[in-house]
This record gives structure tokens, C-alpha cells and sequence, in this order.
């Protein structure tokens, strides 16, 4: 990304075209009076028209009911069913104007005015002109559906603003008629939105409305207030309710501007946040990771708290409270993984599908529902359950009215305790104290060396296990106890008190630093208030006290988080120059004259729970639609994910356990769903959602951002290492001024730093080395003896029944071979097949000319440099020939057209047509060489094999491997570069491994087995010139080539890549040697076969080494393979490169960022993108901002809106 200045466009010249288009037509509910280019007139009186029909109809019914013709009653049925008329009218007419254009429209012929949104209008009802402005309905349920509800909307509507009913609220007749007459507008919007055309909403929850959804929306909001005046018309003089039906009749007028501006949520999303807000604070409960799990907890509580009001004894109440509040705030979800092994149960979260599972986290206590778990749970509900018993029993009638002289008092003061003890335990495990604002002086300093930082961290572990004391064991029963003895049970067959009391024993386990804070609270209020009554608050009952702080802690959270929000976007929009507009000295001067309505938005926004949105990013703040606290509609789990994804699939499981002993140790502080934290480490950017939160268990998402850095991404990466250093890497000594938090503004503050397993990453520039004379004439050498090796390990193994893999130690795949993708994880999954094997496309291109090795080709030396292979449909219809999926691409082939660009990633079955159909036309020919019958004979007629040892029969080779069409003076002529010493060194020691009781006489026959020596040596100098290797290698590109598996024609290639399991062989074989001369380059050389012999098995038992495009290298990663090499080529630099990845303990630094921050960003996200379908790369919304870190929270949103490149399912994790 380019970064740009801060006066790019809001939006581009056609954005704003087509956002002032669409905007009004939100404003009116669907009538489009601005279509940008010239309509005849009748298409905008027909709008007019059916947008006042309502009104029309109304305005009739009003009438006749002032004039007492017909009562209100008949008039209001009147109104919805002239409505019901004239909306299946429309109905009908839209559904005619469909079925007349498909008779004449031509298929797959694109009309190029329909494309930009003209329409050819013939008369005032032509199909097209009856299409333009009543679409219509998908679905045939929803056209009766509508039609049916506008007409009951209008009658309700007509009934509910009747002049006399109007007179009757606000005994005047000048309010009414204006009441009156703006509420019809109102209707007239909604009707509109519903029966004719709707419009697109600012509130915007899904990307896509596909059960036609959003028509319904205003409507809903329409009944809701016509609901309330029924139920006050029905319920007699209820003070209360008047007084709501008159402030209702008044909002009921601005309800077009709060359509308008987005404040009203969506039904789904509404539905989503009233069910999540009433399950949290209502219930007690936690919101949940998925829709699913969130609709099942909310009817299973609510069910609790209806048990509740009905049970008759108060024992038998406080009894179900209790188990049920524990056994709720529990993971139920593991109840179905129940007798599964921790690794089994883990392993399916992170990865599902056909990737190789990371190996298996810690057997920790926790991890699965296992018999040590139950034990523990319903030992726990045993003894809440008896103590609640026996206190209620015994001392629930002695506490007195007075709290001060009650048993009550004791516990209170034990839970003040208790409270202050975990919140001091709590603040010294960060790095900062007291809301981020002051150094933690207790925190290890210096992060260079992890066992010191383990070892100087040891004395704050003893701190959080106190802690997790406190806060898992006696805290529940402390506010157990309190709760037992509280006067409030005596009060049963109360609906408030049911409520209450339920939310107050589920609190206990599922939020129980929450709940502590909240009983604290109430305690300090009734020791403060003393004797005296207060009025009001006592007859609520504790239950209820505990709901109300609760809900004000929460909403006051918010409001402060808000604020600081707010001032961030404020403030730096004139203090950093980047970000300074030239409307930022205007925009400021607005908030600060309109101080008041800001700080009202802000107010009005927390108590609603919905985010703040920041216009464009700019200080220009509305009220987001309320919505859940995950922000997102879809499953949690999507992500754009490209090869780099491995490394955060691999880290996932680590990064878990981490997680888990910060969560229980408080280093992350207060875990409340919905918080959001960032981890970094070299490259790679972690983004940690807290999804729910229970008694001894957390469920967390974690995304992985792109490693590709933009210059946006490297800005705010700079700014997010500038935090941490300040944080982390601080001097022994502190001075006075040292001790504040100097980035105290950012949207991000250090809490801790974890240890995770994962892989470092080196890369090494190899000028000198690659192209250094010396070491290319070593690599012929190394090469061999690594054939050798691999030749004799391939015997024993297949000795000893292991089928030969490539995927042991090195890859096999081509250069092109895709990854695997990522199971779950995905928002687009191609259905390419993976390709495992290594055979070359060169072997469709043989050429005519004698030559059979290119190594002796100066021409090829880096002329123009290493060529990227490419599949041609040459090597795919030879494939579909082969009846192989597995053949690898090579260079192209000349002439031929190139499937990158005509069948990238479809599948290679799609491709199979391309086959010649028995006419042998199309394809070049192909070259089998001169004696290509003579070979296909020869494997019948080879000689037997003399062994003189009769171990070497373990040793013996595959026929097929000793019919390369070679020369025997040609061999013979290699034979001395043969290393037989090392043959001999090597078989000295794979013997004994073959047999366990093999002596010393039958070693020593075994290496002197001519027989066999003969077999190895044959092979070995066979793969030499099949690979064009027969001469010392002098180029580098060469080199690159044959470590890519993009090898040169050579008259033996056939033969070789004939024999998969050899070519596998010798291409491992090629990048061992590569291999051994990187490190002899860098190391030294190697001085004895002994040293060789380990390094060899070094390679093959702890490293990878291929291409970071193979499936192998993502599967190695998955596995954790301790290391991991691999060669690359820098087109732009020229020059040759060298990636090392090894696997370690390293810390990674973590930080919480401002929620609030994060929902308004992406709050304007999803109105920018999905409103104003402003997807420019370059917008000004998405620029670097190193305070509010934009860029990154606009990468963390879930696709199709951000673009994280790894994205987890829940994780269920421990956090006892």
C-alpha cells in the first residue's frame, strides 16, 4: 500500500455520486427522486404517488372518524384494507413486469444501460418502468407476507395517530395536527420500504439481505411503538405508561433520522443484543461464541429463572440457585469431547480437515472433561450447595433488618478482604498499575534472556497462585455465604426477586472478579448508609442492587473508554501532521463549542452498549447501532489465508497454554468478553479476542495478520515495538518522571509477555557462497555421497517395512505445489489437488540434439537468470494420459499456451478434454530416442545379481532402477568419481542396524560385496547424468534449477522420473549436498565420513529442506519439524537467498488494546464498506494511524470486511 497524505479523498468523485444518489432514497425509504440522468416525469409521480397512498388512505379514515360517520375502530380497518389493496396491486404489477421481461430477454446478451443503472422508459407502466420502481419480492411467501403487514400497518398506524386519541395525550389541538402530520410521514417511509422498493440501510449488519430481512425493519420499529399505546389504551390509568406513550408519540417523529443515521439496529442484530444484554445482565450469563451457543444459554437460563419463581421453599430455591447458576457458568461444550484424550479434543479445534494436526497440548488439568474435572466440579457444587444449606437454615432468620449488626457484616468485611488482596495480586503481575498510567516496578525487566526473565518472574507466580486462591476458591463461597444470609429469600413469588436472585448465584461462577466488584460495591453502600433506610434501594433486594451495579460499573466502563476514544481521534487529528486534514481546525472548533452533544453521544452510546462511530475516522461521532459484543454477524473462524498461515496455525496451540496461565495469573487483567489484545513478536502480529468467559475456562479467537508488510502495516508495527520497548525493555533504575506510561494515548497498553514456541525466522543473502567456484566444486562430491546415503537408508527402511516418504526430512513437492488449506479457516477454498511428486515437465520437452548434459552450457550461466516454471496444457494432458495427478511442473514448454493464465487453479479432471481424441494432433512430437524400443525390453533381460555377502540382498535395489539408457562405456567412464570409501563407511554402519547380531566378519563381507558395490555405483552415476550433473557444477541459476526440481532435458530423464520413489531420491539427495554446502561455507568443512554421516542424519531426522511453496514445508511446520531450509531467488535484487526457520521458545509481548476503539473502527468499517461501498486501498480510513492503530484493526475484521490471514474456530481453553 502507498501510504498517502492526510487530504485523500473521504471518497472518490464516484463514490460521492453514487453516496448522494443512495442516501436520500434511505432518508425517504426506497423512492428514487435522484437517478443522475434524465427520466421522463412520470416515473417520479408514480413514486410520489404510491409513497402517499398511506397518508391518502388515512387521511380518509381520519375523516370519516372525525365526522363520527364510522367509528375508530371501522375507520382504522378501513385504511388497511384500502392499503391491502393497493400493495397486492403492486405486487401484482411487479410480478407481471418479471415474468414479461424474461419472455424477451436474450440470455448471456449484457445491456449495457442496465450496467450503469439507466433504464429505457417506454410509458408510464411498462415493464420496465413498473420493475424500476417495484422490484419485487424473491420469494412468493414474502410477497403475501408483506402485503398482509402493510395492510395491518396501516390500520394500526391509522389507529394509533387519530386526531382524537393525539388531543386526548397532550390536550392540544396545534401539537396534534403536528404530531399528526409528521407521523404520517413516518408511516408513509415505512410502507414504502416495505411493499414498493427498499431502500439500502445505514444500519447495515449482514453483507447480504437473502431472506429479504431489511423490508421488515422499519416496520418492527412502527409495531414496537404502536404496542406500547395499545397496552396503555387496555391497561387502565397507569401514570407511567402515559407518560412513556407521550414520549413515544414524539419519538415516533424522528424516527426517519434515526433510520438515517444508523442508530437503529437491524432485526437480527437487534435480536442478537437484546438476547446477549438480557442474558448478561439479566441472567447472569456470559455472551457466547456463536449465535447458536448464545440462543441455546439464554432459553436454558430463562428457564432457570422461571423455575425459580415457582419453587415454594426457600431452601429447596437457594439449593437450584446454587447448582445451577455453577452448573451453567460451566463449558458445557465439552461435555460431547467427554472421555476424548486433551490432545484428540484440541487438536480438533485448531485444525479440521485434511492438514496434519500439531502435536498435542500439555495434559494439563483443565483441558478436557475429564474424571479429575468432574471430581473437582461436583465436589465444588457439594460444598456451595451444603454451606449455602446450613447457613440459610441457621443464620439466613437471625441477620436483622440492619446490616451493620447482622452475621452478614463478617462475611462483607471477608469479601472486602478478599477483594482488595486479588485487586493488588492482580496489578503487579502487568507491566503497568492503575489503569496503565504508572511503570510496574515489581515487573522483570529486560526480555534478552528467557530463563532470567522465568527466573526473576518466580516471585510474582507465588503472588498469582495466592491469587487464583482467592479469586477460584474463596471468593464464590465467601458471596455464596453472603447471599444465603440475605433477607431478600425470604421474599419469594416476586418476579424481581426471582430475577435477581438467579443473577446473582450465576455471577458467582461465571464472572467472579465481576460479581466481587458488584457485592463490594453494595457492601460499601450499606455500611456508608448504616441504620438509616434508604427509600427505594432496599425494597429492591440484593438481587437486584447486584443487577443495577452491575449494569452502571458496565455502562460507566464503557462511557470512560469511550471518552478516552473520543479525545484520541480529537486530539490527534491536529497533533500528528499525517493525520491533519484541512478541515481539522473546523472540526475541532464543532466539538469543542459542541462540547455538550458530544459528551451526550458518547453518554447515549454507552448506555445503549452500542459503539461509537467515528465518521471516516475523523472526529465526527454518531451512535453505532446497538449489536453483539463480537461485532460480527458470521461464524468466528473466516480468514483470507495465503502460506504464510502455517506459522500461525503452528503458534496457535502454544500460544494457547500461554494464554491460559496468563489468564489465571491475571498478567492480562480483567477478562471481560468482548476485550481485545495484541501480541507481537519479529514479524508477526497476533490479534486475541476474548469470545466468553466462565467458571475455570475462557474461549478465545485468534488471528493471524499478514507478514507481507504495506508501509500503513510497518508505521503502526514501528509504533506497536516503540510501546513495548517503553514498557518492557526500561532500565534497572527508574526515575520519577521514567515511572509514567508515556504512550498512556495509545489505543494499545503492555500487559505482559508470554512464552510461546514458535519458528524464528533467518534469511541469509548467499553471494559468495552460491556463486563461489570452491563450493560449486564440492557440490558434486556431496552430492553423491548424499545419494549414496539416501540409497542405503531407503534399503533399510523398506528392510524394516517403513515405506520411503518424502515427507521425512525433505520435500519432494515441485516448485508449484500448493499448501494445503486450512480447515475452517477459510472464506474461499480452491478445489486444486495437491501435487506430491517431483516429476519434471521437461520430461514433455526432449529435444532432438545430442546433448545430453547441460551442465557443460556456459550459455546457461545466468543470462537471464533462474525461469519460473510454469504448466503448460502439454504437461496436464500428459498427466491425464499417465493417469497421474502427482507430475510436478518444470519450464514451459516452447509454444505452447500456459496454464497459469488460461486454467489457473481448476482442478486437473477439468481438464481432461484437452486430450487429443485419437487424431494425435496438437501436441509437438516427442522425441523417445534411439533406442527407447531397446529398453522397454531390457528389464526382463537384466543379469542376476551375485551377491557374495548374504546381507546384501537387504541393500538390493529395485530392478527398474538399473535400466537407465545409458552406455556402459559411459558409466565406466564415471565410475571413478564413485565414492566407494564412503560407500563402504556407510554400509559399515547401516549393517548392524539391519541386524541386530551382525559381527564383524559379516560387516567387513559386506562392504567387500563387489556384487553390490556394482549395483550403487550403477545407479548412483545413472541419477549423476540423468540430472545433467556429470561435470562439475559452474552455475548458480543451475544450481537453483536442480533444487527447484525444474531440471534440464537430458536423454536419461525419461527413465528417471519413470521411477518416482529414485527421482525423489536423487532431487532430496541434490538438496542435501546444497545443504551441506551452505553450512561447510558458513561452519567450515566437515573433517571426518563421521561428522558427515551425522550431519546427513541431522538432516533427515530434524529438517525440512525444499521450497516454501510445497505442501511438505506446511505440513513440517504443522509437525513442528525443528528446522526448516529453504532457497529462494530475489528477481529484483538478483540475487540468491537463504531462509532458515528454527523452532524455539521465544517471548512474545502482549498488549490490551481500547475495545471501544476497536468496535468504532469497525463499526465505520461496515458502514464505509457495505453503505457507502467505499473499497478504495488507498482510502483515508484505512491510512496508518500509530495511536489508534488503524490499519491493523481494519486487517483484524472478519472478511469479507478485513483480511486476517489465519483465523482460529473457538478455543475452549482452561483458566483455573
Amino acid at each position: 500500500m502507498v501510504r498517502m497524505g492526510p487530504d485523500v479523498p473521504l471518497l472518490n468523485e464516484y463514490k460521492q455520486e453514487f453516496f448522494w444518489k443512495r442516501f436520500p432514497q434511505t432518508v425517504l425509504g426506497g423512492p428514487r427522486f435522484k437517478l443522475g440522468y434524465c427520466a421522463p416525469p412520470y416515473v417520479y409521480v408514480n413514486q410520489a404517488v404510491l409513497f402517499l397512498a398511506p397518508w391518502l388512505f388515512g387521511g380518509i379514515s381520519t375523516l370519516l372518524c372525525q365526522l363520527q360517520l364510522l367509528p375508530e375502530l371501522h375507520a382504522a380497518v378501513l385504511s388497511g384494507l384500502l392499503m391491502f389493496g393497493v400493495a397486492a396491486g403492486v405486487q401484482a404489477l411487479a410480478l407481471y413486469a418479471v415474468r414479461r421481461n424474461a419472455t424477451v430477454e436474450r440470455l448471456g446478451v449484457n445491456n449495457i444501460l442496465t450496467d450503469e443503472e439507466e433504464v429505457e422508459f417506454t410509458h408510464c407502466v411498462s415493464p420496465d418502468t413498473v420493475h424500476f420502481i417495484a422490484p419485487g419480492k424473491r420469494f412468493g411467501l414474502n410477497i403475501v407476507l408483506h402485503t398482509v403487514l402493510a395492510g395491518v400497518l396501516c390500520g394500526f398506524g391509522t389507529w394509533y395517530m387519530f386526531l382524537s386519541r393525539l388531543t386526548t395525550l397532550y390536550n392540544s389541538i396545534g401539537a396534534s395536527l403536528v404530531i399528526f402530520v409528521l407521523s404520517w410521514v413516518t408511516l408513509c417511509i415505512a410502507e414504502y420500504s416495505l411493499i414498493v422498493n427498499t431502500a439500502t440501510e445505514t444500519a447495515t449488519f449482514q453483507a447480504q439481505d437473502t431472506y429479504e430481512i431489511t423490508p421488515l425493519t422499519r416496520p418492527v420499529y412502527i409495531f414496537i411503538f404502536i404496542s406500547v399505546d395499545l397496552v396503555e389504551r387496555f391497561s387502565g390509568t397507569v401514570p407511567e405508561l402515559h407518560l412513556a406513550s407521550q414520549i413515544l408519540h414524539v419519538l415516533f417523529l424522528f424516527l426517519p433520522l434515526l433510520w438515517a443515521l444508523g442508530m437503529l439496529p437491524p432485526l437480527d442484530a437487534l435480536l442478537l443484543w437484546a438476547m446477549e444484554q438480557i442474558l448478561v445482565f439479566g441472567l447472569g450469563g456470559s455472551p457466547m461464541s456463536s449465535n447458536l451457543r448464545l440462543l441455546l444459554m439464554f432459553c436454558v437460563s430463562s428457564g432457570v429463572a422461571v423455575c425459580n419463581y415457582f419453587i415454594p421453599s426457600t431452601t429447596a430455591l437457594l439449593l437450584f440457585s446454587v447448582s445451577m447458576g455453577f452448573l451453567l457458568s460451566l463449558d458445557l461444550s465439552q461435555t460431547r469431547i467427554f472421555c476424548k484424550g486433551s490432545s484428540e479434543a484440541f487438536r480438533d479445534q485448531l485444525s479440521r480437515g485434511g492438514s496434519p494436526a500439531p502435536p498435542p497440548p500439555p495434559r494439563s488439568f483443565g483441558w478436557t472433561l475429564g474424571c479429575r474435572e468432574i471430581l473437582l466440579y461436583i465436589t465444588l457444587m457439594l460444598v456451595a450447595g451444603v454451606e449455602a444449606g446450613l447457613l440459610h437454615h441457621f443464620l439466613g432468620k437471625v441477620q436483622s433488618l440492619s446490616f451493620v449488626s447482622g452475621p452478614q457484616t463478617l462475611v462483607g468485611y471477608v469479601l472486602l478482604v478478599v477483594f482488595c488482596l486479588s485487586w493488588v495480586l492482580r496489578e503487579v503481575q502487568g507491566a503497568y498499575v492503575f489503569g496503565g498510567f504508572f511503570l510496574n516496578p515489581f515487573y522483570p525487566k529486560g526480555m534478552s534472556n528467557i530463563q532470567t526473565f522465568k527466573q526473576r518472574n518466580k516471585g510474582l507466580h507465588m503472588a498469582a497462585a495466592l491469587r487464583r486462591v482467592l479469586i477460584s476458591l474463596v471468593s464464590p463461597l465467601a458471596m455464596i455465604a453472603f447471599l444465603a444470609m440475605d433477607q431478600s429469600l425470604l421474599q419469594l413469588h416476586k418476579a424481581s426477586h426471582s430475577i435477581g436472585l438467579t443473577r446473582a448465584f450465576r455471577v458467582v461462577w461465571q464472572s467472579t472478579e465481576e460479581g466481587l466488584l458488584h457485592m463490594v460495591v453494595v457492601i460499601l453502600l450499606r455500611l456508608i448508609a448504616g441504620d438509616k433506610v434508604l427509600q427505594g434501594w432496599d425494597s429492591l433486594g440484593t438481587g437486584i442492587q447486584l443487577l443495577l451495579v452491575g449494569l452502571v460499573v458496565d455502562r460507566l466502563s464503557q462511557f470512560l473508554y469511550k471518552l478516552k476514544f473520543s479525545v484520541t481521534v480529537l486530539v490527534t487529528s491536529w497533533t500528528e501532521k499525517k493525520q491533519r486534514r484541512q478541515s481539522a481546525g473546523t472540526l475541532l472548533a464543532l466539538n469543542a463549542s459542541l462540547w455538550p452533544l458530544l459528551l451526550a453521544v458518547v453518554t447515549l452510546s454507552a448506555l445503549l452498549s452500542a459503539p461509537l462511530l467515528p465518521l471516516f475516522t475523523l472526529p465526527i461521532f454518531l451512535v453505532g447501532f446497538p449489536r453483539p459484543q463480537r461485532s460480527w454477524p458470521g461464524p468466528v473462524g473466516t480468514a483470507c489465508p495465503c502460506p504464510d498461515s502455517v506459522f500461525y496455525q503452528q503458534m496457535s496451540e502454544s500460544l494457547a497454554s500461554a494464554l491460559r496461565m496468563a489468564f489465571a495469573r491475571g498478567s492480562l487483567g480483567s477478562l471481560a468478553p468482548g476485550s481485545h489484545f495484541l501480541g507481537r513478536f519479529q514479524d508477526r502480529m497476533v490479534w486475541i479476542m476474548i469470545l466468553e468467559r466462565g467458571y475455570g475456562y475462557c474461549t478465545v479467537n485468534i488471528k493471524g495478520l499478514e507478514l507481507q508488510e504495506t508501509s500503513c502495516h510497518t508505521v503502526e508495527a514501528r509504533r506497536v515495538d516503540e510501546v513495548f520497548e517503553t514498557a518492557f525493555e526500561r532500565p534497572e533504575h527508574l526515575g520519577l518522571t521514567q515511572g509514567f506510561n508515556l504512550h498512556w494515548g495509545n489505543a494499545l497498553t503492555p500487559c505482559a509477555a508470554l512464552t510461546v514456541r514458535v519458528y524464528s525466522d533467518a534469511r541469509n543473502v548467499l553471494s559468495g557462497i552460491i556463486d563461489s567456484h570452491d563450493n560449486l566444486r564440492k557440490l558434486q562430491n556431496d552430492f553423491l555421497k548424499a545419494l549414496v546415503w539416501l540409497l542405503l537408508r531407503y534399503c533399510v527402511q523398506k528392510h524394516k517395512g517403513f515405506y520411503w516418504s518424502c515427507d521425512d526430512g525433505s520435500g519432494m513437492g515441485g516448485r508449484r505445489s500448493q499448501s494445503s488449506q486450512l480447515a475452517h479457516t477459510t472464506c474461499v477454498q480452491p478445489a486444486e489437488p495437491a501435487l506430491q511428486s517431483n516429476m519434471s515437465s521437461l520430461k514433455f520437452r526432449q529435444d532432438s540434439s545430442s546433448m545430453t548434459s547441460f551442465g557443460e552450457w556456459s550459455d546457461e550461466d545466468d543470462l537471464f537468470g533462474p525461469q519460473t516454471a510454469k504448466r503448460t496444457v502439454a504437461l496436464v494432458t500428459a498427466e491425464a494420459h499417465c493417469g497421474s495427478a502427482a507430475l510436478q511442473p518444470g519450464a514451459s514448454l516452447p509454444g505452447s499456451v500456459e496454464m497459469d493464465s488460461l486454467f489457473e487453479n481448476m482442478a486437473l479432471s477439468a481438464l481432461q478434454p484437452l486430450q487429443p481424441l485419437g487424431l494425435g494432433i496438437g501436441l509437438p512430437a516427442a522425441d523417445r530416442g534411439p533406442h527407447s524400443e531397446v529398453f522397454g525390453e531390457r528389464l526382463g533381460s537384466l543379469p542376476p545379481l551375485n551377491f557374495s555377502c548374504p546381507q546384501s540382498e537387504v541393500f538390493n535395489l529395485p530392478s527398474g532402477w538399473r535400466t537407465a539408457p545409458l552406455l556402459p562405456s559411459r558409466l565406466l567412464q564415471l565410475k571413478p568419481l564413485f565414492p566407494e570409501d564412503w560407500f563402504r563407511f556407510a554400509l559399515g554402519r547401516f549393517g548392524p542396524t539391519v541386524q541386530s547380531d551382525t559381527t564383524e566378519d559379516m560387516t567387513k563381507a559386506l562392504k567387500e560385496d563387489e556384487a553390490l558395490k556394482e549395483l550403487h555405483c550403477h545407479v548412483t552415476m545413472s541419477c549423476l547424468v540423468s540430472l545433467g550433473a556429470e561435470s562439475a557444477f559452474t552455475s548458480p541459476s543451475y544450481v537453483y534449477r536442480l533444487y527447484c526440481g525444474d531440471i534440464p532435458w537430458t536423454d536419461s530423464l525419461d527413465w528417471l522420473s519413470s521411477c518416482k520413489e529414485l527421482y525423489q531420491i536423487a532431487l532430496q539427495a541434490f538438496r542435501f549436498s546444497f545443504k551441506l554446502l551452505f553450512d561447510q561455507a558458513s561452519l567450515g568443512p566437515m573433517e571426518s565420513a563421521e561428522e558427515l554421516f551425522s550431519a546427513l542424519e541431522e538432516y533427515e531426522r530434524d529438517w525440512y529442506i525444499g521450497l516454501v511453496s510445497e505442501k511438505g514445508w506446511h505440513d513440517s511446520v504443522l509437525r513442528e519439524k525443528p528446522f526448516l531450509f529453504s532457497l529462494g531467488h530475489d528477481l529484483t535484487m538478483g540475487t540468491y537467498t537463504g531462509r532458515v526457520l528454527s523452532l524455539q521458545e521465544q517471548l512474545m509481548q502482549v498488549g490490551r488494546l481500547n475495545g471501544e476503539g476497536v468496535r468504532g473502527q469497525w463499526a465505520n468499517l461496515s458502514w464505509e464498506l457495505l453503505y457507502a461501498t467505499n473499497d478504495d486501498e488507498e482510502r483515508y480510513s484505512i491510512q496508518a494511524h500509530p495511536f489508534l492503530l488503524r490499519n491493523l484493526t481494519v486487517q483484524a475484521a472478519d472478511p469479507p470486511l478485513g483480511y486476517p490471514i489465519y483465523s482460529s474456530v473457538p478455543l475452549h481453553f482452561p483458566s483455573l
